[in-house]
């Protein structure tokens, strides 16, 4: 068989970036405009700082949303939307309330039209508030019995603690408690435009899309006020904790380590040490466990941003047989790449891995969209992405060892197993003190 040799890297291409055109309207409402005249189509994304709240009415809160305003009924207001060839969509995070949606620019009068009654007028009728927490009682169940479920609701609760991120699924008992009126409630004081940011992209031309957003969302008021959250703990390092799953053939494993937020000088080389660990196919860590040694299928890590705070999050699923060997060659990375930097080639091959992912990540007008929305909610713009990628491109080989040294150390990790404890305790055990808990516990 004949050995192909791949073709050398091609020169990074320069970031074209479309001018933001921003107006915080009197009510407190941020509007950013970008045109992006791909297709005839514009991109909507409002972002509302949400904050602490209880977590069962804001979930049902962002899944009602949209079941009806006081001129109209989700039939109604669905028809409208399909008029202009367009939808919108409700959901809920740790940090805020988002809805999503596009339709076709000449029905952006329209659109906002429709997205001001939601906002304004939204009622959450009984039997459709009904019918949305059966459902969504229903996919708690069922989430509650899969691994993926367990294991995150397990770090979660290990790396944050008593903050409100410890949390981030209500319990089927509380969704069944809430009713219409507390939904009401909850709308009429944090669905409110001060603090609120709304994204418009696509073929608009900016100063027109402002107006017309203007025009429609002018009349939103609300005098309630988001939640403050706290700034997220640091990590604590500590015993690994095993999360008992009798019977499992499979263990999860999970691993917190601290990260910085996007404008934190240490960013950039981190994100690369990140990918030249785990954050990439090409890393060394599937490399390892994945190419050499089989031990699993998608091994991944990933630097997780919210408002509160920042984290990398490692993640793979092993075989139970496995679970030691496959921790050990997790820390025995992470403590590699500390104490021997990336090859020149190695970093240059994650450099343009990130660079690239920026180019694609803005390619389209709802990726530009997600983009922009992400970076408005953090309180940067657009332009960032410019001056994030240069930090990238200066990247160097000790750049990357420094910050792997700093945040990536093994010792610094939080480290969370789910699987059969009376298979996987005894090997884990070998590699440092292990605390074992129930999932229920």
């Amino acid at each position: 068989m004949t050995v192909r040799t791949l073709p050398p890297l091609g020169p990074t291409r320069k970031l074209k970036l479309p001018r933001e055109v921003e107006r915080t309207l009197p009510n407190g409402l941020t509007v950013i405009a970008l045109r992006r005249p791909a297709v005839p189509l514009v991109e909507v994304r409002l972002w509302l700082p949400f904050g602490k709240a209880h977590l069962a009415r804001g979930l049902m809160m962002s899944q009602t949303l949209l079941s009806g305003t006081d001129t109209m009924s989700s039939v109604e207001l669905a028809a409208e939307l399909q008029k202009v060839g367009g939808g919108l969509s409700s959901g809920l995070d740790s940090d805020r309330l988002m809805i999503s949606g596009n339709g076709l620019v000449t029905g952006l009068n329209r659109l906002l039209d429709l997205l001001a009654g939601v906002l304004t007028g939204a009622t959450y009728p009984a039997d459709e508030v009904a019918t949305e927490r059966s459902r969504l009682i229903d996919g708690i169940r069922m989430a509650q019995s899969l691994p993926a479920h367990l294991v995150r609701k397990a770090l979660l609760k290990r790396m944050y603690g008593k903050h409100p991120y410890a949390v981030q699924t209500p319990e089927p008992e509380q969704v069944e408690a809430v009713r219409p009126a507390q939904l009401r409630t909850l709308h009429a004081a944090r669905v409110r435009p001060a603090g609120g940011i709304l994204l418009l992209v696509g073929d608009v031309q900016p100063a027109k899309a402002l107006d017309a957003a203007e025009r429609a969302l002018s009349g939103w008021t609300g005098d309630g006020a988001p939640g403050e959250l706290p700034a997220a703990p640091p990590l604590e390092p500590g015993p690994l904790l095993l999360v008992d799953r009798p019977g499992s053939v499979q263990s999860s494993l999970r691993l917190a380590l601290p990260a910085v937020p996007r404008t934190h000088p240490d960013h950039a080389a981190l994100q690369l040490a990140n990918l030249v660990f785990g954050g990439y196919f090409s890393s060394r860590w599937v490399e390892n466990i994945r190419e050499d040694k089989g031990y699993t299928y998608g091994p991944h890590s990933t630097i997780e941003h919210s408002v509160a705070g920042s984290a990398l999050v490692v993640a793979a699923e092993v075989a139970t047989e496995v679970t030691g060997p496959a921790l050990l060659e997790t820390n025995y990375e992470l403590g590699r790449l500390a104490s021997l930097p990336p090859k020149e080639d190695e970093l240059e091959q994650a450099r343009q891995y990130a660079l690239g992912t920026l180019q694609l990540g803005i390619s389209t007008q709802a990726g530009l969209a997600a983009v922009a929305s992400a970076y408005a909610g953090s309180g940067l713009r657009l332009e960032f992405l410019a001056e994030h990628a240069a930090r990238l491109a200066k990247v160097t080989r000790d750049d990357v060892a420094a910050a792997a040294a700093t945040y990536l150390a093994p010792a610094r990790a939080v480290t969370v197993v789910l699987g059969d404890a009376a298979t996987v305790e005894g090997p884990l055990g070998v590699l440092g003190p292990v605390r074992t808990e129930t999932p229920e516990s």
